[in-house]
């Protein structure tokens, strides 16, 4: 073959030759890539129930379903490269579920009903005259706990004299016992009054006392938007409680 260009002498040109150990592109990876280019859509069969078999179940899997379980499920949409970690255990926060109805002590505010379990099962570290420490059931570390007074009080403002000692000393406490027990590097304290400030639950106040690590803010929470927790919450409870210092 011959290519030649105005004024200029022409140079042979010879075909390319694949080098020696190059393969064609397959047709399964063709098919791979074309699948990317385009949703993916499938039938799925007709089922009572739409959960995935789980191992173990066969390969008849649920409903009698005859789908190899290794293979991945049918159904429509569009891969886009991002894992899926399932957490049904959240729909409860989502919904609410727990929160009191109002802000009356009868609107079955949490707080006020803790108190009344044992500690286990309330997952209360330390109790006081006035004030408690417990466990927040969505921790943003391991560790997260909440000073709440035993009386139904919105406003810090209408904290007694003797309720503001025994939660500030209850803060501090729970501060030395983290760093302690966890070895926590900082920690983030404070409270938010009122729902427009980000109270869940505006009605009964409580100092949330969080302790924090170097690179604890990392991609998992920052880009995953999940939390890892290295630590049930009855195993966190019963360290703090056995390092919290008795009267």
């Amino acid at each position: 073959m011959m290519a030649a260009r105005a004024g200029t002498a022409a140079v042979p040109v010879r075909p390319l030759r694949r080098r020696e150990g190059m393969t064609a592109p397959s047709a399964a990876g063709s098919a791979s890539r074309a699948a990317r280019s385009r949703p993916y859509a499938a039938s799925m069969p007709a089922a009572d129930s739409d959960e995935p078999a789980r191992p173990g179940e066969g390969a008849q899997g649920r409903q009698g379903s005859t789908r190899d379980p290794g293979a991945p499920p049918d159904g429509a949409g569009i891969p886009d490269g991002f894992q899926r970690l399932w957490m049904p255990h959240r729909m409860a926060y989502i919904k609410g579920e727990g929160k009191p109805e109002g802000t009356d002590a009868g609107d079955g505010c949490p707080f006020d009903r803790i108190p009344k379990l044992s500690d286990a099962d309330g997952l209360i570290v330390a109790r006081g005259a006035l004030v408690y420490a417990v466990l927040n059931l969505y921790p943003y570390n391991a560790g997260h706990l909440m000073i709440v007074p035993y009386r139904h009080v919105a406003d810090y403002t209408e904290l007694d004299p003797d309720e503001t000692a025994e939660l500030a000393s209850f803060t501090k406490t729970a501060m030395t016992v983290l760093r302690a027990a966890s070895g926590a590097h900082g920690f983030n304290i404070g409270m938010n009054m009122g729902f427009v400030a980000g109270a869940g639950i505006a009605g009964h106040l409580h100092q949330h006392v969080v302790p924090r690590w170097g690179g604890d803010n990392n991609f998992m929470l920052v880009i995953g938007q999940t939390r890892v927790l290295p630590q049930l919450l009855a195993d966190t409870r019963v360290m703090l409680a056995e390092a919290w210092p008795r009267p």
